[in-house]
């Protein structure tokens, strides 16, 4: 029939390439769109990532919870004078020192929950100036050329429609759940910085409860979830950093090796990206 089902089957095996070369740019394409994306992100510090939050989080810390600090301090202040006097025999074992320490304590404590938010935030510019060194040595950028994507595209010249649309419906489905991966990575950075902003808005009321032994462990927690906070941002950077080692690795000759591998490395990096901050308070001690 003059060669119609050789043109026919041409042109649906072209129409098929194309499609699986759709799919392969778009699939690379935006994880290494949102890889670029999540390390700029995870290096900023609160106040960077969006200075209208940050401040109305300040204006909550300033306006609304230091004033409920100032009553913990005053608590926590009167319970320690309590036991000063009780432990000094009711002031029969009077030693002036004790009241020198008790007016320096209080100073402290005063000082510490009026400037909480700007330790926290401190606590974070330690963690930027980490995650920018790491930077330095993590490379970030897991581009797959057009060039590799033209070459996995070139090995399935041969197939036949049948096998080219099985690929297709492979490629198309790892493009879905590489998205879906995608989606989710974003909402642990951006939830990473919800977490902060949320911590830091009531950065007072722990540090306020600081001047008493017992109290204390609240406030020493506290800073210990800071600190965790912060290194996850290093945790993250290091699991983008493995994820970009590993993409490199994938062979383009091999279509389905490919395909799985990078869904497989994709599913790894939301998970130990997911899991970042557990073990970040699980070094800390926080809880």
């Amino acid at each position: 029939m003059f060669g119609i089902f050789d043109k026919l089957t041409e042109f649906f095996k072209d129409m098929l390439l194309g499609g699986i070369k759709a799919n392969l740019e778009s699939m690379f394409l935006d994880i290494n769109d949102k890889v670029g994306v999540i390390a700029t992100d995870v290096g900023k510090t609160p106040m960077g990532w969006n200075g209208e939050v940050y401040n109305f989080i300040k204006n909550i810390n300033d306006n609304v919870i230091v004033p409920i600090a100032g009553l913990i301090i005053t608590a926590v202040l009167c319970i320690e004078l309590i036991n000063m006097v009780m432990q000094k025999n009711n002031m029969h074992d009077t030693d002036t020192f004790e009241f020198f320490k008790y007016i320096i304590k209080m100073f402290i404590a005063v000082y510490l929950a009026s400037h909480a938010f700007e330790f926290s935030m401190a606590v974070f510019d330690v963690a930027q100036n980490l995650v920018n060194k790491a930077a330095g040595v993590i490379t970030t950028s897991a581009t797959v050329s057009g060039d590799q994507i033209v070459a996995m595209v070139d090995t399935l010249k041969e197939k036949d429609v049948g096998a080219l649309i099985m690929i297709l419906v492979e490629t198309s489905l790892v493009r879905i759940a590489i998205q879906c991966i995608s989606l989710t990575i974003t909402l642990i950075v951006y939830g990473r910085m919800f977490e902060i902003y949320v911590y830091s808005s009531v950065s007072s009321i722990p540090f306020a409860t600081m001047g008493n032994k017992e109290w204390g462990q609240i406030g020493t927690n506290y800073i210990k979830g800071l600190f965790a906070l912060g290194l996850q941002g290093l945790f993250l950077m290091i699991c983008l950093g493995i994820y970009t080692v590993l993409i490199r690795t994938v062979q383009v000759t091999d279509i389905h090796a490919s395909l799985f591998s990078i869904l497989g490395y994709a599913l790894l990096l939301g998970l130990m990206m997911f899991k970042s901050g557990t073990v970040a308070k699980s070094i800390m001690n926080t809880h």
